[in-house]
């Protein structure tokens, strides 16, 4: 195996992560990134808000709760390594309403057995201690939560891929993935690139490059746009370090919060709107095969039945910079419509199975040679590099 050619779809930190740890970790085989953008790091990565999870939120026993708890040390230590902003700022979940508490004394049962570390209980006082400016009648600390520059660490993985001997291919938007005799033949136009097996870390397009690969139609990938505002930097001061609600667990979505991020800005957000383009980054941004496609799928009409009422309130606070704040406004009192600006938008690529429920775990399959990372939302970049050890043991076979 140490001879063969390793494609991988999709240079963003997932992709880059996995091609990484293939390059390393098997000396003498050959991997070759597809990325159909100029540059790496485009889309999800590239619109990241820069935190670095502890684990708080996630299943016990799910994906998402092992690898990201596995991705922070890996990903801390490579920081460190490489000199990169990492920046231990830390982390309240505030709860601001009586009925909140017994949610958040779940959430804290969750971060425990998900063994994250320092995490503790603070009261009202001990909240104004830590955020002078907060709200809130109660919380969680977290103060091994930290903020990187994702884009910054894609680069970093690219470099290391290159440097190992590998290639990464931009500007190669894959068109075709044809199974031939001991191999995969991945093309773009008329370019055409023989591997041994294949990963496809495609994100937004996820759905899209499985469906080329002969892989399941479901699950579907549904944008959901995330909008920003950001903080003046005359108040910026009012927030020290990370401030979140208590997630409504019916939702995948962690609701409006405060991110101060390693180039001194904070941002409020994000909401949650479906966008109209599966890189729907602006809300002018339509297009009619991604509505089309997302109208022929009985998933979508069943999610819209079940969130409509949570989708009106996010779309109002779109349109709306006052009902976008007054939700955030509950955590930092002091910060009004005056005090921010419109800022930047990412899109999710957030996986829908066909009854309409929203995927919450990472979700990857292998066809034969092929591997498809079906699901990969927050916290993939936190995880990135553990999602890489994953990948690599199931594709050679070493898990």
């Amino acid at each position: 195996m140490a001879d063969e050619t390793i494609g991988v779809v999709g240079a963003g930190i997932v992709g880059l992560a996995t091609a990484r740890e293939i390059v390393l970790r098997r000396p003498g085989t050959r991997v070759v990134v597809f990325e159909k953008e100029p540059e790496v790091s485009r889309h999800q990565t590239g619109h990241n808000s820069g935190v670095v999870h502890a684990g708080i939120y996630y299943t016990p026993g799910s994906l998402k709760a092992d690898l990201c708890v596995r991705g922070v040390s890996l990903l801390r230590e490579y920081c460190q390594d490489r000199r990169l902003p990492y920046d231990e700022i830390g982390k309240l979940v505030v709860a601001v309403r009586e009925d909140e508490l017994g949610r958040m004394e779940n959430l804290y049962e969750r971060a425990k057995n998900n063994h994250v570390p320092e995490l503790r209980k603070v009261s009202r006082e001990e909240i104004r201690e830590l955020e002078p400016h907060a709200g809130g009648i109660a919380a969680l600390h977290s103060p091994r939560t930290a903020i990187t520059d994702y884009p910054a660490v894609a680069r970093a993985f690219a470099k290391d891929v290159v440097d190992s001997g590998g290639e990464v291919r931009l500007g190669f938007p894959v068109t075709s993935i044809t199974t031939v005799p001991a191999g995969i033949e991945v093309a773009s136009g008329q370019d055409r690139v023989r591997v041994d097996r294949l990963i496809l870390c495609a994100g937004l397009q996820s759905d899209s490059v499985a469906r080329l690969a002969q892989d399941k139609q479901e699950p579907r990938i549904v944008p959901f746009r995330g909008e920003y505002m950001l903080l003046r930097p005359d108040r910026a001061h009012l927030v020290r370090g990370l401030i979140y609600p208590v997630p409504d667990p019916r939702y995948p979505f962690l609701g409006v919060h405060f991110t101060p991020r390693v180039d001194g800005s904070v941002e409020v957000g994000p909401n949650a709107v479906l966008a109209l383009a599966k890189e729907g980054y602006r809300r002018t941004r339509v297009s009619p095969r991604d509505l089309l496609a997302l109208a022929a799928y009985p998933g979508a009409w069943k999610m819209a039945a079940q969130h409509w009422r949570t989708g009106i309130k996010e779309y109002r606070g779109s349109f709306s910079t006052a009902a976008f704040m007054k939700d955030a406004g509950q955590y930092v009192p002091e910060v009004g419509v005056r005090d921010v600006v419109r800022g930047g938008a990412g899109v999710r690529a957030q996986a829908l199975d066909r009854d309409g429920t929203l995927v919450d775990d990472f979700r990857i399959h292998q066809v034969g040679r092929i591997t498809a990372v079906r699901n990969a939302p927050s916290p993939a970049a936190t995880a990135s590099m553990a999602i890489a050890e994953h990948i690599t043991a199931a594709v050679f076979g070493d898990a």
